[in-house]
């Protein structure tokens, strides 16, 4: 009913032609190129691995934070965790919107809160809380 040709309409499949981005197992490079380096390591790095750290210190501070209580800055309507980045392993002080006010040693910033170390009066306890809740903070 229709012409046959065994190449007719088949003329892209040309079973003879070699696949050069195909390796000798056979895998297509095209798609796993990025994933894997080119070459291996030659050694394992020197020495036992390093735990991560978070920073200078991984605990609280040795030492008090200063005794006096610094002028609180202008109020800010937010808290930028960029801005309270700068703060990260120094004192800082706190104030929150309800009026409550600490020494803070921060550790780690996330997008909407701040975590560390907050001095007691006698000694430091981890703490951490809402960047919304900080109505402004100066660090030294």
């Amino acid at each position: 009913m229709y012409p046959y040709h065994k190449n007719f309409g088949y003329s892209y499949l040309n079973h003879q032609q070699t696949h050069s981005h195909l390796d000798q197992t056979g895998f297509d490079e095209r798609q796993f190129s990025g994933f894997f380096p080119s070459t291996p390591p030659t050694s394992p790095p020197l020495g036992p691995p390093r735990a991560p750290s978070q920073g200078p210190t991984s605990g609280p501070p040795t030492a008090p934070p200063p005794t006096f209580v610094p002028q609180q800055q202008v109020e800010t309507f937010a808290v930028d965790p960029g801005g309270i980045a700068r703060c990260l392993f120094n004192d800082t002080y706190v104030w929150l919107r309800g009026f409550e006010q600490f020494w803070f040693y921060p550790i780690f910033v996330g997008q909407t809160s701040v975590s560390g170390y907050r001095w007691t009066g006698f000694n430091w306890v981890y703490f951490g809380i809402s960047l919304q809740q900080i109505q402004s903070f100066t660090c030294f």
